[in-house]
């Protein structure tokens, strides 16, 4: 079977997660997901995207100009097992946009980020259609002492306070926390292609990427000669590659 056999339909929250957790290389599930796409192939599910307002929506909104507070999605996680085959993330993307565009016709466009820390530089959404609008350098994912990952805005977080009470940078720095080396990349795919004329920051050729030695897949450099446009067929480069039970499709 190929990537052609497979349906993409919503599936439930709670479906999703289980996915995502068995799934993407984080094992978390982002709690501001709204829209959730499960991805079948024989009746059984592999894989799933998750859609959301973006954590600093206001922020982001204006990336593109004149866009509604409900006119942009963010894809929170895309997860896929490993049996799924050959080129099965951007069919699948490729259908869920279709879906996004007939079913909310006011969201103009989607955005999401690679994390070239932990996983790729985002092959997938170059083969999609996404366009690359930022690069930056890491800063936010940090590594603990005992091997633990976590992002920075958790330790932000009052309500996850260290030892003595503190929080935030006063203790990353106290107990020795360290950025990860690599780069976060953002691509937006226009629904709307009317909107692109709207887009405030420039759109970077692919090149840019391998100029600026950004070019990583779990944190570790790409050799130029495998930093091409179209994706590269391995599951584990964007959704995580751990198997997962698939769950059953129900019953129409």
């Amino acid at each position: 079977m190929s990537a052609k056999d497979l349906v993409v339909k919503p599936i439930s929250s709670h479906d999703a997660a289980r996915i995502v957790k068995a799934c993407h290389y984080s094992g978390k599930v982002a709690q501001n997901s709204q829209l959730h796409f499960g991805v079948f192939l024989d009746g059984k599910c592999g894989g799933a995207m998750q859609f959301g307002p973006s954590i600093d929506k206001r922020k982001t909104q204006g990336l593109i100009q004149g866009t509604g507070w409900n006119g942009f999605l963010e894809l929170n996680r895309m997860a896929f097992a490993d049996w799924l085959p050959r080129n099965s993330e951007s069919r699948s993307l490729a259908v869920a946009m279709r879906l996004i565009r007939k079913a909310y016709p006011q969201i103009e466009w989607v955005i999401s980020f690679a994390d070239g820390t932990q996983c790729g530089d985002g092959t997938i959404y170059r083969a999609s259609g996404f366009v690359l609008t930022g690069i930056k350098q890491n800063t936010q994912m940090l590594l603990l002492p005992d091997g633990t990952i976590v992002a920075k805005k958790t330790l932000d977080n009052p309500n996850n306070m260290g030892p003595g009470g503190k929080f935030g940078s006063s203790y990353a720095k106290e107990c020795g926390a360290k950025p990860l080396p690599g780069f976060q990349l953002r691509y937006i795919y226009f629904l709307n292609p009317a909107a692109r004329s709207r887009l405030t920051v420039p759109v970077l050729p692919f090149s840019e990427i391998q100029r600026r030695g950004a070019g990583m897949y779990l944190g570790k450099a790409k050799r130029a000669d495998s930093m091409g446009g179209h994706a590269s067929g391995f599951q584990p480069e964007e959704g995580g590659s751990t198997p997962t039970s698939a769950l059953q499709s129900p019953t129409p």
